[in-house]
């Protein structure tokens, strides 16, 4: 079997190709515990016949809803076998979603990681007429053990799994996976086999990783992302090793040093302010020579810098950037980034230390990746996120919209025509909602969210999604959203940088509080923000600039509903959330 046609063929094709000792790896109770390719092959079958034992059928939905693990893909692939239909869905979403989801979806079967997973479905079984039981991985008190769904070797299920499998097809719907929207409720994104392979196939060339190398894996797997992701580390032969949390990602990365993990731009945002709040404690020779190196980074081109600047850039990866490349374990050769955009300077310093960042665009519709920069001459432009994939097209509409076209492309959303129609153009093409440009070079470049494109009163359009990652390039600056649409002006809700700004009281001798709520109302704190807004406002026209702001005493999580787990702003509630602060800001 060599060519693949369906996702649960990744397994096998490694098992043939090139079997590994590591495929999975979990950091349990300090130890890492692994499963090699057959390990993985034989609990997956395991499963498929607990499977059949339930009497699911092919068609039949069965959620999972669990943190990055080996049993993840265990599950998937064995709900895959019997032609059962995978939703994954996010850990840290509500009740209320739960209970649209399960019954948009009709789930008959849940698998969840951990106790508070459990009880979170559990009360809200009752709702769902189609659940008929819940299994939980971890062990937890009054739940049915994920393990006994593993079924002993039997032959005559294992010739309904094979009956099954040879009855699956390129074509045939193989997950429904829900999105995060902003607004409304989440649509069923309906993904083939063919639409996630085809994806893999093209993604495979731009990934500079060779069979045997290892990746950190912790993005959220329920995302197609990260989904699509291992499966192509399964497509390599790479060992997947899952980080304990993000919280632990920093120390798994020192242990496992991969050669490859994915990131987003939030993420890389919290790296590079820990490695130069580190830089700023040093002191004398040490920091002018950490800020010296900083230096030559900003100043990095892909192609064309001179001799000289070559020269200093090796003294600074060797002295300063080394280090850095330590911080993340020393081998890694690839940071795959997506989700939201990135900031140009970030991949810029990051590809000067030796750590390239590359960035890549593209939705849950569309399995995911669209385009994606990679390494090599005329491949990679900071700014943007690459060209299309080979088997993808891309174009841009009248009004800025990206449009594209691909194998990669979503069946529909589920049970939803109207929305599925209202996605599509009269001709085939996929309306991404997001405005962008092609280069002269081919290279893709977002410049907001369609539905966030706002007027103000005096009828002026802002974009506010590029302002926003304009002013989050300060370091005083966590978080913002740009407010202004029906008003008079733009104007801004500002999350500060609580531990930077702690810090830069300290050394100014600033008395600002202890709490986040003293913070935002210390004048010296509001009047150095004020600043660094006057500098951001400088790229813009006038009518665009923010015109005041106010600070929030409280980072905007997914847990506390202001983003989605995606990491994007949902903009109604946030501003739900904040109209007493939005109408001062309006009435002074």
């Amino acid at each position: 079997m060599e060519k693949i046609t369906r996702l649960f063929d990744f397994p096998y094709y490694q098992l043939k190709n090139h079997p590994l000792e590591i495929a999975f790896s979990d950091k349990r109770n300090d130890k890492w515990e692994t499963i090699s390719t057959q390990e993985y092959i034989n609990k997956a079958n395991a499963f498929s016949r607990g499977l059949l034992k339930l009497d699911v059928k092919p068609g039949d939905k069965i959620a999972i809803i669990s943190n990055n693990r080996s049993e993840w893909h265990i599950c998937d692939i064995g709900i895959q076998q019997v032609g059962a239909i995978g939703v994954p869905v996010y850990p840290t979403i509500s009740e209320s979603d739960y209970t649209y989801i399960f019954n948009d979806a009709e789930v008959k079967y849940c698998i969840v990681s951990d106790e508070e997973l459990f009880t979170k479905i559990n009360n809200i079984k009752s709702k769902i007429s189609s659940l008929i039981d819940v299994f939980s991985i971890n062990e937890v008190v009054g739940a049915k053990h994920w393990s006994e769904l593993l079924a002993e070797d039997d032959e005559a299920l294992n010739n309904e799994i094979e009956n099954r499998k040879n009855a699956i097809k390129e074509d045939d719907l193989v997950t429904l996976i829900y999105t995060s929207g902003t607004t409304g409720n989440p649509k069923g994104v309906m993904l083939t086999h063919k639409n996630i392979i085809s994806n893999i196939m093209a993604s495979f060339p731009r990934m500079p990783i060779e069979t045997g190398e290892k990746a950190l894996s912790f993005l959220p797997i329920c995302h197609v992302y990260e989904r699509m992701i291992v499966y192509l580390y399964q497509y390599a032969s790479i060992s997947v090793y899952f980080a304990e949390s993000i919280e632990m990602v920093g120390d798994n990365l020192r242990e496992v040093k991969p050669e490859v993990f994915t990131a987003v731009p939030r993420l890389l945002e919290k790296v590079y302010d820990k490695i130069i709040a580190k830089g700023e404690a040093l002191t004398g020779i040490k920091h002018k020579l950490f800020f010296w190196a900083v230096g030559i980074g900003n100043e990095f081109e892909l192609e064309g810098k001179s001799a000289v600047y070559n020269y200093k850039l090796k003294i600074a990866r060797k002295l300063i950037f080394s280090k850095w490349q330590e911080a993340l374990g020393g081998n890694v050769k690839a940071v795959p980034c997506g989700s939201a955009a990135l900031q140009p300077r970030l991949a810029r310093i990051f590809m000067a230390a030796g750590i390239p960042v590359l960035e890549g665009y593209g939705l849950t519709e569309t399995s995911p990746v669209l385009s994606v920069n990679y390494l090599g001459k005329g491949n990679c432009k900071f700014g943007t996120t690459g060209k299309a994939l080979e088997n993808v097209q891309l174009k841009i509409a009248d009004d800025g919209e990206i449009l594209a076209k691909g194998p990669n492309v979503m069946q529909g959303y589920y049970k939803n025509p109207e929305k599925t129609k209202e996605v599509f153009t009269d001709d085939g093409w996929f309306m991404t909602g997001d405005i962008g440009e092609i280069d002269k070079d081919g290279f893709l470049k977002i410049t907001d969210r369609k539905k966030e494109i706002f007027k103000t009163s005096g009828g002026k359009y802002i974009a506010p999604q590029v302002m926003e990652n304009k002013l989050k390039e300060s370091r005083f600056i966590e978080q913002i959203m740009v407010i202004g649409e029906n008003r008079k002006h733009p104007a801004a809700l500002i999350v500060p940088t609580f531990e930077f700004v702690s810090e830069w009281c300290k050394r100014k001798k600033i008395n600002c509080g202890t709490s986040n709520e003293e913070i935002v109302k210390n004048e010296k704190v509001i009047e150095r923000i004020t600043k660094e807004v006057d500098f951001y406002n400088k790229n813009y026209g006038k009518f665009e600039q923010i015109k005041k702001f106010e600070l929030v005493p409280h980072q905007w999580t997914v847990e506390t509903g202001e983003l989605t787990p995606t990491m994007k702003p949902k903009r109604k509630i946030v501003k739900e959330k904040y109209k007493e602060l939005i109408e001062k800001i309006y009435s002074e």
